[in-house]
């Protein structure tokens, strides 16, 4: 069976464990506070989850999720991480996390300065734009007229590999952007960003994007 290291447990991360328990992932999830900070969630979760540090979710899972604030980015346990592939759904937001001049010229992306933090794991963007409610709600079958999708970026094939697979077990088809220098493209503020659309429209939406906002 497979362990999904969660670290961060805010909307993001507790909706991600949510949508795996459903379809029989084990969940080990952390956040800042504390193990015990996590116990009505891990109630909530069920016997497939229990809650750790982030290095201990870090170490159990076969590929981790790492959603925290990007100021924070630098507190991932890299060891643990070490030669696992790695699902950053983070997101740039100035107001909370200070400003980042490499972000806002254009120089780097989120994705890009997780995977320079862990050079011995294999980055992936996932689950960035589309609102933590909607991860548990807006899925569909494979094949469903008009089905959402969501984006990708990875330098790894693999990792962007094991997103696919998971979006379209939770419900959504995916549109690989490419490598993460152009991960940019679906974040904060573009045309895709949390806008619900189908595999056409994002890939429009993607080439319509403006390099810096």
């Amino acid at each position: 069976m497979t362990t999904i290291g969660i670290i961060g447990a805010g909307h993001i991360g507790s909706q991600v464990a949510r949508k795996a328990v459903e379809f029989g992932y084990d969940v080990v999830i952390s956040n800042s506070r504390g193990p015990e900070t996590l116990k009505d969630l891990v109630a909530e979760l069920g016997p497939r989850a229990r809650a750790a540090t982030a290095a201990e979710a870090a170490a159990a899972g076969d590929f981790a999720v790492v959603t925290v604030p990007l100021k924070n980015y630098k507190d991932i346990p890299v060891e643990p991480l070490a030669g696992k592939v790695v699902i950053d759904t983070n997101n740039y937001y100035w107001e909370r996390d200070g400003r980042i001049p490499a972000l806002d010229n254009g120089e780097a992306t989120t994705s890009g300065l997780l995977q320079e933090h862990l050079p011995q794991s294999r980055v992936a963007k996932g689950f960035n734009h589309i609102m933590a409610k909607d991860i548990t709600t807006d899925g569909s079958p494979a094949g469903t007229e008009n089905r959402r999708a969501l984006a990708t970026a990875s330098d790894y094939p693999d990792a962007a590999e094991l997103v696919t697979r998971l979006y379209d077990e939770f419900g959504f088809d995916t549109v690989n952007i490419g490598r993460l220098e152009d991960s940019w493209r679906v974040e904060r503020d573009r045309p895709a960003y949390v806008k619900r659309q189908n595999a056409a429209e994002l890939k429009d939406n993607l080439a319509r994007a403006p390099r810096t906002v």
